[in-house]
């Protein structure tokens, strides 16, 4: 099993895209984008509306929080149902979160009707996606080691080859180190079996805050 299918976490994209798609004459651009914040997915929304101002349609998704537990949607002006809530359904279909679309519309002239229109908003931001990298936001916790001189590079050696660890500072004093780690929690149980072998058990270790760490998918 991969260790991240073990790391509480969740999808996300590591930057904005935007692709276009034509259905009978009308243009649909979809932009995708990471946001942390309702007020970064409406500021993102902004932005896309100012640099299309001349399209008939700004409509929007955006889903956020760890547990994807905010999601907000608007049609714009379009029949109701048929442009949000089936761009939210994609996002959603893709398991993301942190995430906002805005898809500007062009009319091309010919009405697309309710079904047209949902397939269209839908495909829309699938194209989007299809270009989109993703990475997984993980919960990983922190560490802080006391120890002495000696013990201090070969517990750096050793963690080095821990796959799911992060070495961060190190502070130096007269009387040892301390080593700040981010550790992915499948690593853990080898993280402390190492320090307790090198340092014989009189390492110090404090457990710190949560931290999030973006780790690429490999898609």
């Amino acid at each position: 099993m991969n260790a991240s299918d073990e790391t509480p976490g969740y999808l996300t994209l590591a930057a904005s895209t935007w692709a276009e798609i034509e259905v009978r004459r009308s243009r649909f651009v979809c932009t995708v984008a990471p946001v942390s914040s309702e007020d970064a997915a409406r500021a993102a929304i902004e932005g896309v509306r100012g640099a299309s101002r001349d399209a008939g349609h700004h409509c929007t998704a955006f889903v956020l929080g760890s547990e994807a537990a905010t999601v907000r949607t608007n049609d714009d002006g379009e029949p109701s149902g048929t442009a949000g809530a089936p761009m939210l359904d994609v996002l959603r279909g893709h398991g993301l979160t942190d995430v906002v679309a805005v898809v500007a519309r062009w009319f091309g002239g010919t009405l697309l009707g309710t079904g047209g229109l949902i397939r269209a908003y839908a495909d829309a931001v699938t194209a989007a996606l299809d270009d989109a990298t993703l990475l997984r936001r993980e919960q990983h916790e922190s560490l802080v080691v006391a120890l002495d001189h000696v013990s201090g590079p070969r517990l750096e050696n050793a963690l080095h080859g821990i796959r799911g660890v992060r070495l961060g500072d190190v502070d130096y004093s007269p009387t040892g180190m301390r080593l700040h780690l981010v550790v992915a929690p499948p690593s853990m149980r080898a993280v402390t079996a190492s320090i307790a072998e090198i340092t014989s058990g009189r390492a110090v270790v404090t457990p710190g805050p949560v931290v999030w760490v973006d780790v690429p998918t490999g898609d």
